[in-house]
C-alpha cells in the first residue's frame, strides 16, 4: 500500500493505521469521538495527502473541463474553487471533485481511490492544445478545520486569511522551522467537516515541516491530529456525500441531491443526454437523512423498512458525537423521502425506529 509523506509522523504519534483506497492512513490517534468533538469545538489537523491532484493546462483546458464536468467552469475566476462531478455517458458518476482555477492552468482534486481511473478518463478525452499531468506524487495536502483554524494558521502565514472567502484560494507561503524558512503553498478555504477551515497544498518534501509547525502553533487552542474515523463522522453530520457510499458509477446526480452542480444549459458534456432523459422520466429513489428515534447504531448497508416492506438502504451511518443519536444517509423510494416520515432501520434483524430529516444534521459553520 502507498504511504503519505507523513506516515512516519503518524506512527510516531501512536496512530492506529488502516488501509484506505490503497493507502495506509491513520484512522485515529487517541479516540474518534474526542477527535470529532475537538474539530467541532476547537481545531483538528488532517493528513489528506492521499487525495489526487491533476493539472490541466493549454488553450484547450477549459473546453476539456467543460466537456467532462457537470458544473460550469467558465464561471470561475482565478482564485476560485468549484465542486463538480464527472459522469459516464449513462449519467453514472465517475467521481466528485474540486476544480481550482489558477491564472495559467486548472487543478482537479479527486478522490484517492479514483486518481488513476480519473487520470486515464481525462487523458482519453483530451485533444488539441491540452496537457494533463498527475501531480499527486509531488503534492502533500494537510487540512486544519474548526473554529480556531483561522487564528492558528494566521500565525504562520503573511496572507490575510480574513480576506479569503469560502471556496476561494490563494498562492501564499507559510513560515516553518521557528520562522527560519518560508515554504510556498496554496491555501484554500475548503473542507469536508462542516466547520470553517483550510486545506493547504504544499510540496511533499515540506509536508512534515508544515504539519509539525501547525501542530505546535495550535497547541494553545487545543489543536489535535485527527484521523479518518472522525473525518467520516464529521462529514456525515454535515451530510457530505462520499464516493463509494452515497455516489458511484450507478448513481445519478439528481438522486443524490447533487442537481445543484449540474448545469445542463452550459452546453454539451459527457452524461448530459442521459440526465435529461432521467429528469423527464422522474426519479424512483432519493438520498435522505435519517435520525434514529430509538437507541442503536446504523451502518452502511443496513435495510430501511416501513412496516414489513423494504423501502431502501443506508449508504452511511454512525452514532453522532454531536447529537448523541444514530444518524445515517440512505436511498429510499421517492414516496418515502418526505421529511418527518417515520421509517425503521434493520439493526441485528430488528426494526429500530427512525425518521426522515432535513440535512445537514448539524448546523454548518463554513465562512460564507
Amino acid at each position: 500500500m502507498k504511504r503519505t509523506p507523513l506516515y512516519d509522523v503518524h506512527v510516531g504519534l501512536g496512530a492506529r493505521m488502516i488501509g484506505f483506497g490503497g493507502w495506509e492512513m491513520p484512522v485515529s490517534y487517541t479516540d474518534i469521538v474526542e477527535e470529532h468533538l475537538a474539530v467541532r469545538s476547537k481545531a483538528g489537523l488532517f493528513d489528506l495527502s492521499h487525495m489526487g491532484e491533476i493539472e490541466i493546462s493549454g488553450t484547450g483546458a477549459l473546453e476539456l473541463i467543460q466537456r467532462l464536468t457537470t458544473n460550469d467552469a467558465s464561471k470561475l475566476a482565478p482564485g476560485q474553487v468549484q465542486y463538480s462531478l464527472m459522469l459516464y455517458p449513462d449519467g453514472g458518476i465517475v467521481d466528485d471533485l474540486l476544480v481550482y482555477r489558477f491564472a495559467g492552468h486548472y487543478m482537479l482534486v479527486v478522490n484517492a481511490s479514483n486518481t488513476g481511473k480519473d487520470f486515464e478518463w481525462i487523458r482519453e478525452h483530451a485533444s488539441g492544445d491540452v496537457a494533463v499531468r498527475d501531480v499527486s506524487h509531488e503534492t502533500a495536502l494537510v487540512a486544519i478545520q474548526g473554529p480556531f483554524s483561522e487564528s492558528i494558521l494566521q500565525r504562520v502565514t503573511d496572507f490575510d486569511l480574513s480576506s479569503l472567502g469560502y471556496y476561494r484560494f490563494a498562492e501564499a507561503s507559510i513560515s516553518v522551522l521557528d520562522g527560519k524558512a518560508r515554504r510556498a503553498c496554496v491555501i484554500s478555504r475548503t473542507g469536508y467537516t462542516g466547520e470553517d477551515g483550510f486545506e493547504i497544498y504544499i510540496d511533499r518534501n515540506y509536508a512534515r515541516e508544515a504539519w509539525e509547525t501547525l501542530l505546535e502553533t495550535g497547541k494553545p487552542e487545543g489543536l489535535v491530529p485527527v484521523g479518518l474515523g472522525a473525518r467520516d463522522s464529521l462529514r456525515l453530520e454535515a451530510a457530505y456525500s462520499l464516493y463509494g457510499h452515497e455516489i458511484n458509477e450507478e448513481t445519478l446526480p439528481y438522486e443524490a441531491g447533487l442537481g445543484w452542480v449540474v448545469k445542463v444549459d452550459k452546453g454539451d458534456f459527457v452524461g448530459r443526454e442521459a440526465l435529461l432523459k432521467a429528469k423527464e422520466r422522474g426519479l424512483v429513489r432519493k438520498l435522505v437523512g435519517l435520525e434514529l428515534v430509538e437507541r442503536g447504531v446504523p451502518r452502511a448497508g443496513f435495510k430501511i423498512v416501513k412496516g414489513a416492506e423494504e423501502v431502501g438502504y443506508l449508504t452511511s451511518g454512525t452514532f453522532s458525537p454531536s447529537l448523541q443519536k444514530g444518524i445515517g444517509l440512505g436511498y429510499v423510494s421517492t414516496q418515502e423521502a418526505r421529511p418527518g416520515n417515520e421509517l425503521a432501520v434493520m439493526i441485528r434483524n430488528k426494526p429500530v425506529g427512525a425518521k426522515v430529516v432535513k440535512t445537514p444534521f448539524v448546523e454548518s459553520h463554513v465562512k460564507k
